[in-house]
Protein backbone atom coordinates (compact mmCIF):
# COMPACT_ATOMS: atom_id res chain seq x y z
CA UNK A 1 0.00 0.00 0.00
CA UNK A 2 1.44 3.03 -1.11
CA UNK A 3 0.79 6.19 1.88
CA UNK A 4 -0.66 9.37 0.94
CA UNK A 5 2.39 11.21 0.32
CA UNK A 6 4.16 8.35 -1.95
CA UNK A 7 7.33 8.17 -0.06
CA UNK A 8 6.48 4.59 1.69
CA UNK A 9 5.45 1.74 -0.12
CA UNK A 10 3.89 -1.15 2.76
CA UNK A 11 3.95 -4.55 1.16
CA UNK A 12 2.46 -7.47 2.83
CA UNK A 13 3.81 -11.20 2.61
CA UNK A 14 0.16 -11.84 0.18
CA UNK A 15 1.45 -8.74 -1.47
CA UNK A 16 5.30 -10.19 -1.95
CA UNK A 17 4.60 -13.18 -3.42
CA UNK A 18 2.14 -11.99 -5.84
CA UNK A 19 4.33 -9.80 -7.05
CA UNK A 20 7.47 -12.25 -7.46
CA UNK A 21 4.40 -14.78 -8.87
CA UNK A 22 3.50 -12.06 -11.49
CA UNK A 23 7.29 -11.39 -12.30
CA UNK A 24 7.88 -15.50 -13.26
CA UNK A 25 4.75 -14.85 -15.41
CA UNK A 26 5.98 -11.64 -17.39
CA UNK A 27 10.07 -13.91 -17.78
CA UNK A 28 7.73 -16.83 -19.26
CA UNK A 29 5.66 -14.28 -21.27
CA UNK A 30 8.55 -12.68 -23.06
CA UNK A 31 9.57 -16.48 -24.31
CA UNK A 32 13.35 -16.11 -23.50
CA UNK A 33 14.90 -19.31 -22.46
CA UNK A 34 18.21 -19.15 -19.87
CA UNK A 35 20.33 -21.86 -18.83
CA UNK A 36 20.55 -20.24 -15.08
CA UNK A 37 19.28 -17.62 -12.74
CA UNK A 38 21.79 -15.41 -10.51
CA UNK A 39 20.40 -13.76 -7.78
CA UNK A 40 21.35 -10.91 -5.50
CA UNK A 41 21.95 -11.94 -1.45
CA UNK A 42 20.23 -10.84 -0.16
CA UNK A 43 17.28 -8.96 -1.57
CA UNK A 44 17.04 -10.88 -4.70
CA UNK A 45 17.22 -14.57 -2.71
CA UNK A 46 13.37 -14.65 -2.31
CA UNK A 47 12.40 -14.18 -5.66
CA UNK A 48 15.24 -15.92 -7.56
CA UNK A 49 14.19 -19.11 -5.32
CA UNK A 50 10.87 -18.94 -6.25
CA UNK A 51 11.71 -17.94 -10.16
CA UNK A 52 14.08 -21.24 -9.85
CA UNK A 53 11.46 -23.26 -8.72
CA UNK A 54 9.07 -22.10 -11.28
CA UNK A 55 11.48 -22.60 -14.10
CA UNK A 56 13.38 -25.53 -12.31
CA UNK A 57 16.49 -23.79 -13.50
CA UNK A 58 20.36 -23.66 -11.49
CA UNK A 59 20.11 -20.90 -8.63
CA UNK A 60 23.42 -19.36 -8.32
CA UNK A 61 24.12 -16.47 -5.79
CA UNK A 62 26.22 -13.50 -5.65
CA UNK A 63 26.49 -11.61 -2.53
CA UNK A 64 25.75 -7.40 -2.26
CA UNK A 65 25.79 -4.66 -0.24
CA UNK A 66 25.47 -1.14 -0.36
CA UNK A 67 23.36 -0.27 2.29
CA UNK A 68 24.83 0.46 5.61
CA UNK A 69 23.81 3.92 7.03
CA UNK A 70 20.82 5.12 8.74
CA UNK A 71 19.38 1.56 9.31
CA UNK A 72 19.70 0.47 5.96
CA UNK A 73 18.06 3.59 4.50
CA UNK A 74 21.39 5.45 3.04
CA UNK A 75 23.42 3.89 0.23
CA UNK A 76 26.60 3.96 1.04
CA UNK A 77 29.79 1.99 -0.61
CA UNK A 78 29.37 -0.78 -2.98
CA UNK A 79 30.75 -4.45 -1.95
CA UNK A 80 30.47 -6.90 -4.72
CA UNK A 81 31.37 -10.25 -3.88
CA UNK A 82 34.36 -11.83 -5.54
CA UNK A 83 33.41 -15.16 -6.16
CA UNK A 84 29.45 -16.71 -7.52
CA UNK A 85 28.22 -19.54 -5.08
CA UNK A 86 26.49 -22.23 -7.20
CA UNK A 87 25.91 -25.97 -6.83
CA UNK A 88 28.05 -27.01 -9.65
CA UNK A 89 30.17 -25.44 -12.69
CA UNK A 90 30.33 -22.07 -13.74
CA UNK A 91 27.87 -18.96 -14.30
CA UNK A 92 27.59 -19.68 -18.55
CA UNK A 93 25.04 -19.55 -21.29
CA UNK A 94 22.16 -17.64 -21.03
CA UNK A 95 21.59 -16.25 -17.13
CA UNK A 96 18.68 -14.15 -15.49
CA UNK A 97 20.24 -11.91 -13.43
CA UNK A 98 17.48 -11.34 -10.38
CA UNK A 99 17.12 -9.01 -7.70
CA UNK A 100 14.53 -7.46 -5.46
CA UNK A 101 14.48 -3.58 -6.87
CA UNK A 102 16.48 -1.36 -8.74
CA UNK A 103 16.53 1.31 -6.10
CA UNK A 104 19.63 3.72 -7.58
CA UNK A 105 20.55 1.51 -10.49
CA UNK A 106 24.28 1.48 -9.14
CA UNK A 107 24.16 -1.99 -7.66
CA UNK A 108 22.31 -3.65 -10.84
CA UNK A 109 24.59 -1.44 -13.59
CA UNK A 110 27.47 -2.79 -11.19
CA UNK A 111 26.67 -6.44 -11.13
CA UNK A 112 25.84 -6.25 -15.03
CA UNK A 113 29.14 -4.52 -16.01
CA UNK A 114 30.90 -7.63 -14.09
CA UNK A 115 28.73 -10.41 -15.88
CA UNK A 116 28.79 -8.66 -19.12
CA UNK A 117 32.63 -9.16 -19.09
CA UNK A 118 32.49 -13.23 -18.42
CA UNK A 119 33.00 -14.34 -21.85
CA UNK A 120 31.24 -17.92 -20.07
CA UNK A 121 28.14 -15.49 -20.63
CA UNK A 122 26.85 -15.52 -23.94
CA UNK A 123 23.77 -13.45 -22.53
CA UNK A 124 21.94 -11.67 -20.01
CA UNK A 125 19.07 -10.14 -18.84
CA UNK A 126 17.55 -8.63 -15.67
CA UNK A 127 14.94 -8.86 -13.54
CA UNK A 128 13.03 -7.40 -10.57
CA UNK A 129 10.11 -7.10 -8.57
CA UNK A 130 10.16 -2.72 -8.41
CA UNK A 131 12.27 -0.18 -10.21
CA UNK A 132 11.86 3.02 -9.02
CA UNK A 133 11.76 6.21 -10.95
CA UNK A 134 15.36 8.06 -10.35
CA UNK A 135 17.16 4.46 -10.92
CA UNK A 136 19.61 4.86 -13.29
CA UNK A 137 19.00 1.20 -14.57
CA UNK A 138 16.20 -0.43 -16.02
CA UNK A 139 15.93 -4.04 -15.85
CA UNK A 140 14.59 -5.95 -18.56
CA UNK A 141 11.85 -7.38 -16.74
CA UNK A 142 9.68 -5.48 -13.86
CA UNK A 143 6.35 -5.77 -12.32
CA UNK A 144 5.88 -2.10 -11.18
CA UNK A 145 7.61 0.78 -12.09
CA UNK A 146 7.36 3.45 -8.88
CA UNK A 147 7.66 7.31 -10.46
CA UNK A 148 7.81 8.50 -6.50
CA UNK A 149 10.46 6.63 -5.78
CA UNK A 150 9.37 5.37 -2.69
CA UNK A 151 10.84 3.60 0.42
CA UNK A 152 9.52 0.09 0.28
CA UNK A 153 8.77 -1.42 3.47
CA UNK A 154 9.17 -5.17 2.66
CA UNK A 155 7.37 -7.71 4.90
CA UNK A 156 10.52 -9.42 5.68
CA UNK A 157 12.05 -6.40 7.14
CA UNK A 158 10.64 -7.33 10.95
CA UNK A 159 13.80 -9.57 11.17
CA UNK A 160 16.13 -6.33 10.72
CA UNK A 161 15.89 -5.43 14.23
CA UNK A 162 14.66 -8.68 16.00
CA UNK A 163 17.01 -10.83 17.73
CA UNK A 164 16.87 -14.45 19.02
CA UNK A 165 15.11 -12.85 22.75
CA UNK A 166 12.54 -10.73 20.74
CA UNK A 167 12.12 -13.68 18.78
CA UNK A 168 11.28 -16.25 21.46
CA UNK A 169 8.82 -13.87 23.13
CA UNK A 170 6.63 -14.35 20.18
CA UNK A 171 6.00 -17.68 21.66
CA UNK A 172 5.82 -17.14 25.52
CA UNK A 173 2.58 -18.60 26.24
Amino acid sequence: MLTDDGKHLYVSWDEYHMLIERLALKIAGSGWAFDQILCLARGGMRPGDVISRVFDTPLAIMSTSSYRAEAGTIQGRLDLAKYITMPKGELAGRVLLVDDLSDSGVTLRAVVDRLRSMPSISELRSAVIWTKGVSSYTPDYYVELLPTSPWIHQPFEEYDDMRPDALAKKFVI
